[in-house]
């Protein structure tokens, strides 16, 4: 009897109790890996966007850069999300792709291995970090140290989230039944399905493992044995459940992102099929190894945890091209699907500011080369008297307005994200940039004109007139190399060198307008030919204007 209460009601109460206590945890714990995932992506903002920059041929670096990109993170889900938008914005290939989700899967271990330190006596000074990062960001003004504060908060509520999570698993051991309907699931098949499902409806493998660490701490064996394999059957279940995140994502990508979820699932999958039939076949596997390695139950789930997802990759590493190849069998589709039609503009990267701004910069260029085009397109029509390029550099000129809506829409979706004053000032430099980059090709359109008019009035200019004209192109052309790498190389000392291009094309707007006026007083050109010739050349050298703004526009910055 507890207070007059029939003991069986008592009992219904204590479960209930620990039920609350249990999603209690894990709600804490997802909201503690939220804000440390976030804080710890706005303070190494820049570093992950280095990272996967440095994606490379090497196998072992791509593995290197998914696990350090992850660790950073603290989530595999955020990594492959971004790895995906990357093959899908053609930034990457599938088999870069394929090394850097072996070590995202190596690097979200991180949160098992932090999960399993509750058996020592650190919880209480961990959980502490809550109030510490919240006094800190409340009473410091620094916005870094805020963020720093905001890492502890949330490193401080994983613990006590693990914390709900352990005292709720000990009500449920002091309960009869449940003890005994746990050592009842000793079915590998139904102990791998209960993993799936579960990191499937959470979302999350990481709150499904420190569930499974917690009923470790708290004496709650699966399978009515601590050191058994049981436990370890769900933590595979879990890999596989995880994969759920990039498959959603891949949902109306182009084809190699769909191919690029395909390896992931492949990757878990086949893997904890190794390790299901291992199980299996050693029912001894946790006791002879792990079990005797180390003293708590939750450590040895944890290193159980990432020795899984390293040996899977030791494993699958020489066959990443094997992966490559059946996610083609497995997923159709057209090569190179992406076309003319290819944009960086990926919203999967809206997670990370710092990777959606560099996705902006990128199509922007990508903009400015299609400008370009057209600017050659149209002159090449007016030296050769031809209007035939008409109709193609007008459906290019369609394509770059269609752009520059997209690059402006994202840009606002960007501008909800950001996290810092520097990349405030970035946002507004590159709505800035898209102006001038279109009034590029809008300044083709004139030359068209002109082209249309050098016709119908049959003007007649020299070959050494136009061959300046292709050179004054050609000086254009230097010019956006230069801004090019300004802008996505970030090589600011290249500025000083745009501007004495610019220049150049100043002088040789003087050079040819002032060459043509001494032609006209000799007779040698019509004076009808006056108003198209210097208006050509003053659209050619505005083009050199507006490309030398974008240039600067990062200045500073």
């Amino acid at each position: 009897m507890f207070y007059g209460v029939d003991l069986n009601v008592e009992i219904t109460l204590n479960i209930a109790t620990a039920i609350c206590m249990l999603l209690a945890g894990v709600g804490v714990l997802l909201m503690g890996c939220k804000v440390l995932s976030e804080n710890m992506e706005r303070l190494a903002n820049t570093k992950i966007k280095g990272l996967f920059n440095k994606t490379s041929k090497s196998k072992l670096a791509g593995v290197g850069i998914g696990a350090a990109t992850t660790a950073l993170v603290q989530s595999s889900g955020v990594t492959t999300v971004m790895i995906v938008g990357f093959v899908n914005a053609g930034m990457i290939t599938l088999y870069q792709a394929t090394t850097l989700i072996m070590g995202a899967n190596i690097g979200t271990t991180v949160v098992a291995q932090i999960a399993s330190l509750q058996g020592f006596s650190v919880a209480p000074f961990a959980m502490a970090l809550a109030g510490i990062g919240m006094l800190t960001c409340v009473f410091i003004k620094k916005e870094k140290i805020k963020v720093i504060g905001s890492i502890f908060t949330g490193l401080g509520l994983i613990f006590i989230g693990l914390s709900l999570m352990t005292w709720s698993m000990k009500g449920f051991s002091e309960s009869e039944a449940i003890v005994k309907a746990l050592g009842v699931i000793k079915n590998p098949v139904l102990l791998l399905l209960i993993g799936i499902a579960f990191t499937a409806l959470l979302n999350s493998s990481a709150a499904v493992t420190s569930i499974i660490i917690s009923m470790a701490a708290a004496g709650l064996a699966i399978g009515g044995d601590s050191n058994g394999n049981y436990a370890l059957f769900v933590i595979l279940g879990s890999n596989i459940g995880s994969c759920v995140t990039a498959l959603m994502s891949s949902l109306g990508a182009s084809t190699n992102a769909k191919r690029t979820s395909m390896i992931h699932l492949m990757f878990n999958v086949f893997g904890s099929m190794i390790f299901f039939i291992v199980l299996v076949c050693w029912r001894d596997f946790n006791k002879v190894t792990f079990a005797k390695w180390f003293t708590h139950a939750t450590n040895q789930i944890a290193m159980f945890h990432t020795f899984f997802n390293v040996i899977c990759t030791i494993l699958f590493l020489p066959l990443t091209g094997v992966f490559v190849k059946l996610s083609m069998i497995l997923v159709r589709g057209k090569e190179n699907e992406l076309g003319s039609t290819q944009t960086f503009l990926d919203k999967r990267f809206l997670a990370n500011p710092a990777i959606a701004l560099e996705a902006v910069e990128k199509e922007s260029m990508m903009m400015l080369d299609n400008c370009i085009l057209s600017l050659d397109e149209a002159l090449k029509g007016f030296i050769e008297s031809d209007e035939s390029y008409d109709e193609r550099i007008r459906e290019r000129n369609s394509l770059i307005v269609e752009t520059s809506k997209n690059i402006t829409n994202y840009l606002v979706e960007v501008s909800t994200v950001v996290n810092n004053v520097r990349q405030e000032h970035l946002v507004s430099a590159m709505h800035s940039n898209v102006g001038d980059i279109v009034r590029v090709s809008e300044l083709s359109d004139n030359l068209m004109k002109y082209t249309a008019r050098e016709i119908k009035e049959d003007l007649i200019f020299s070959n050494i007139v136009k061959e300046q004209l292709s050179t004054m192109l050609d000086t254009i052309k230097e010019l956006t190399e230069l801004t090019k790498k300004i802008i996505l190389k970030k090589q600011l000392y290249l500025i000083a060198a745009a501007d004495e291009v610019e220049d150049r094309i100043d002088k040789m707007r003087k050079d040819l307008i002032n060459g043509h006026i001494e032609r006209l007083n000799k007779g040698e050109c019509k004076s009808e030919s006056s108003s198209v010739f210097i208006n050509l050349v003053g659209n050619l050298e505005r083009s050199g204007d507006h490309i030398v703004y974008v240039a600067h526009s990062i200045e500073g910055i």
